[in-house]
């Protein structure tokens, strides 16, 4: 269990690699970080949460440092920053991959 994400550019049909991605949760009225990491060669983050612990119920965010990907493209982008909400309300994995562009993205609940 956990959550992970992973994060394809679309405008190079290939994993966005390097991206440093963080994990927070709203709590009394406030972020608080409760997890990092870097996407790895095919694009991905395993599991933003520590090993062994379980996702806890209530809203959550992963914020995205894309502007620092594109840049170190040399790719101009119109983003600097994604940042995706989301609602856990059960102990299970949790999978929110993003589709990346210099000027856009989406993103879906994934498996």
């Amino acid at each position: 269990m956990g959550i992970s994400t992973h994060i394809l550019d679309t405008t190079r049909g290939k994993p966005a690699v390097g991206v440093a991605v963080t994990l927070e949760r709203h709590t009394d009225g406030a972020w608080q970080v409760v997890g990092r990491g870097v996407t790895d060669a095919d694009g991905r983050v395993k599991s933003l949460l520590p090993e062994g612990t379980q996702p806890e119920p209530g809203t959550h965010r992963i914020g995205f440092a894309v502007g620092d990907y594109f840049t170190g493209l040399g790719v101009e982008a119109f983003y600097p920053a994604v940042d995706i909400q989301f609602i856990v309300r059960a102990p299970e994995h949790h999978h929110v991959p993003l589709l990346l562009n210099p000027f856009g993205y989406g993103t879906y609940r994934g498996t």
